[in-house]
């Protein structure tokens, strides 16, 4: 998995995803939604050769944007916390009683640690993206203005800092996602990106988790949803 994987999944991606607006649009239920993104996946193992790049993000931000389809985004503005709540209302319960992947890394995690995961995140509306994510956002933006990239990694690490990562726990277990979380806890609360040389302390976080085989994909799918959400909403 490398930078040109990611790069081929997004633009396989692409598609899905306006075909997920419309659905969201057309008032289609999670059941047509789950359809396409099961289009979406296997599209993406096409495009990577079997790499699973965006599983979470088909998930998470497929939702979302059928929610920004279905509330008519780019025509009229979307209030503050529309999206999360308009997955909340219209989609929890197909979420919840959805079919489980029992083979899958992050249901397996689930079962193994008993955290809700992925879907329980989304069927609250995402409620990390807007408690965490949105203000972290806007906090390191103040922190460095000129600095867009800097604004992410601030978001980014107050994710890991508070996410039950079910990546994080099927790589490293229980010590693995409590070394992550310490580690961008300390990063925050040493200033974030705010502190003098942050993006050599980033970098050095960066290595010590690569070093320990653990990926944040699930922090990674919030930060994502984060950008999204704060693109649409007013």
């Amino acid at each position: 998995m490398d930078a040109a994987t990611f790069a081929a999944s997004c633009t396989a991606l692409e598609p899905f995803f306006r075909r997920l607006a419309q659905a969201g649009n057309d008032a289609l239920g999670m059941d047509a939604l789950r359809r396409i993104g099961i289009e979406a996946e296997a599209a993406m193992r096409d495009a990577t050769g079997g790499v699973n790049t965006h599983r979470g993000a088909i998930f998470g931000l497929g939702l979302l944007a059928a929610a920004a389809g279905a509330l008519g985004a780019g025509t009229v503005p979307i209030a503050a916390g529309a999206l999360g709540a308009h997955v909340a209302d219209r989609h929890a319960r197909g979420i919840l009683a959805g079919p489980v992947l029992l083979h899958a890394p992050g249901a397996q995690a689930r079962r193994r640690h008993g955290v809700g995961g992925a879907p329980a995140e989304a069927a609250a509306g995402f409620p990390t993206v807007y408690r965490v994510g949105l203000p972290a956002l806007l906090r390191g933006t103040r922190l460095r203005l000129d600095e867009p990239e800097a604004a992410r990694v601030e978001a980014c690490l107050s994710l890991i800092a508070v996410t039950e990562d079910t990546n994080l726990l099927h790589r490293g277990g229980v010590d693995g996602l409590e070394f992550a979380r310490q580690s961008a806890a300390a990063f925050i609360a040493a200033g974030g990106v705010g502190q003098p040389g942050w993006r050599d302390h980033a970098k050095k976080l960066h290595r010590d988790f690569v070093a320990r085989r653990l990926s944040p994909g699930g922090a990674a799918d919030l930060l994502a949803m984060t950008l999204f959400v704060d693109a649409l909403e007013g």
